[in-house]
């Protein structure tokens, strides 16, 4: 008996230590999602910022669908201004906290030839991301992407948006020039954003 309930014992640990384990890979903690792009070498959820230098960015990859208000959105159409795409979802607790840091710097610089675009994920309802739109005065557009299929458009092995938040800057060539896998505050996303607004 006390061997079955030393082995009985062991197999809850185990368990225990799967599930811990898929938790710390989540983006976000409610509705979580695994690894976008399949590549492991980028973790979910880090809080890192990474910087690419000029000569080393990569293109992202073209994107196009419906955004939240049904109409036809493509990134392509903003190359040559710089782009901050940012990954979200009304279910998702950072999103929301980072929303009003998104909106307030998109307002900020609308004169410098920046556009900020989303991509809204996991939503299955429509309706719940336009409300979070309207309550956090989302006034740019955003992709809606429920099932994640933009998403699986970056590369292996290219600066995917793996976490839920997650941010991209992409240059005036549309290059990546740098992924954000944390919720932003204003000091950081300016920070990001403004030697790429400097750039020529």
């Amino acid at each position: 008996m006390s061997r079955i309930r030393t082995l009985r014992q062991r197999s809850v640990l185990l368990v225990a230590m799967v599930a811990a384990g898929a938790s710390v890979l989540a983006g976000c903690g409610e509705g979580e999602t695994g690894s976008s792009s399949g590549d492991k070498n980028f973790v979910q959820g880090t809080g890192q910022i990474t910087k690419v230098p000029s000569g080393e960015r990569q293109a992202a990859p073209a994107l196009s669908g419906k955004g939240v208000d049904g109409e036809r959105l493509n990134l392509s159409e903003y190359k040559g201004r710089v782009v901050v795409l940012n990954v979200w979802g009304s279910w998702c607790r950072p999103c929301r906290d980072e929303a009003p840091n998104l909106a307030k710097v998109e307002k900020e610089t609308d004169d410098k030839d920046v556009q900020f675009i989303g991509i809204n994920t996991r939503d299955l309802d429509r309706a719940n991301a336009e409300a979070f739109e309207r309550n956090y005065e989302v006034e740019y557009p955003s992709f809606f992407d429920p099932s994640g299929k933009l998403i699986l458009r970056f590369p292996k092995g290219s600066l995917s948006p793996q976490a839920i938040p997650s941010t991209l800057i992409l240059d005036r060539k549309g290059r990546i020039a740098v992924r954000a896998l944390k919720e932003l505050s204003e000091r950081e996303l300016r920070s990001a954003l403004d030697p790429l607004t400097a750039e020529k």
